[in-house]
């Protein structure tokens, strides 16, 4: 049976654990926040003390953790506890600079390294429907696929460097916070204009300008909740990943800066642990109303 510990029980890590679990692999999890992976003993997890603690008896490790900072910082001190022949799966979204950077902290340990981000948010994560993008070796797919079949539906192998499953997990984003944000744009607009933004998504509804994500996120927006399912700080961060991404690469980053941008202003008016849709917020003159 294959042994699986995921460091990071948030929004995600909490429901791609209870799916390992539920396939019946020996499952452990850890969270700095033990509070968070408690409840995860209910459906036959190992709740961890510590990351060494957690990845000591792991055939495969999954991270998903914030940002490349908090990835490195736990893996410093699991990866001199882990037996060898491990498999590292790093899914958190650390952007191309943060995986090269982990993929080297894994290279200084003797370990092999998944780079696998996944598209979704809370709900498919909890049923177990995300998307992998995957990228690494031939020679460890086989050890990997039990764990990548329990948290997804699809797992597309996109190359065998570190980043491949990055590269298009940061065209994917890009795409999803555009879409958020211009629906964001368009709420506000036809607010400002005394126009009823209902009567927009209706107008839009079962055409081709429509889009199931805008019409999800909207009816968020109007009915001012926000229950995360994925949060603002993480399109936050995210956003600024993509911007690094097209600069980088010598495309014109202005729009994901712009978005970006937002995003941080609904974020300082305190809305970053609500769902994205409150970027809605960061467009208006008052973001706190």
């Amino acid at each position: 049976m294959t042994t699986v510990t995921v460091l990071g029980t948030g929004i995600m890590g909490a429901g791609m654990a209870t799916n390992l679990a539920r396939a019946g692999l020996e499952t452990t999890v850890w969270n700095r926040s033990a509070d968070r992976a408690r409840p995860l003993a209910e459906a036959g997890a190992r709740v961890a003390e510590d990351p060494a603690d957690a990845v000591a008896r792991a055939d495969v490790v999954v991270t998903m953790l914030f940002d490349a900072d908090s990835v490195a910082e736990v893996m410093e001190k699991a990866l001199p506890a882990a037996r060898e022949g491990v498999v590292w799966v790093q899914s958190s979204t650390v952007g191309l600079d943060g995986t090269d950077r982990l993929a080297e902290l894994a290279r200084r340990h003797g370990v092999a390294f998944v780079d696998a981000p996944v598209l979704g948010t809370r709900q498919p994560a909890e049923s177990g429907q995300l998307t992998v993008l995957a990228s690494g070796p031939e020679s460890v797919r086989e050890a990997v696929a039990p764990v990548l079949d329990a948290v997804g539906s699809t797992t597309v192998w996109v190359g065998t460097d570190p980043g491949d499953g990055h590269r298009l997990k940061l065209v994917a984003n890009s795409w999803v916070l555009s879409l958020v944000g211009a629906t964001a744009q368009a709420v506000a607009l036809a607010q400002a204009l005394g126009v009823d933004p209902r009567q927009w998504l209706d107008s839009i509804a079962g055409g081709p300008l429509d889009s199931g994500y805008a019409q999800l996120k909207g009816k968020a927006m109007l009915a001012g909740e926000y229950p995360p399912a994925f949060p603002l700080d993480g399109a936050l961060k995210d956003s600024g990943l993509i911007g690094d991404a097209l600069a980088g690469s010598g495309v014109d980053p202005s729009v994901m800066r712009a978005l970006h941008d937002r995003f941080r202003a609904a974020s300082e008016a305190g809305h970053g642990e609500e769902d994205m849709a409150a970027v809605l917020l960061g467009f208006r003159q008052d973001p706190a109303v």
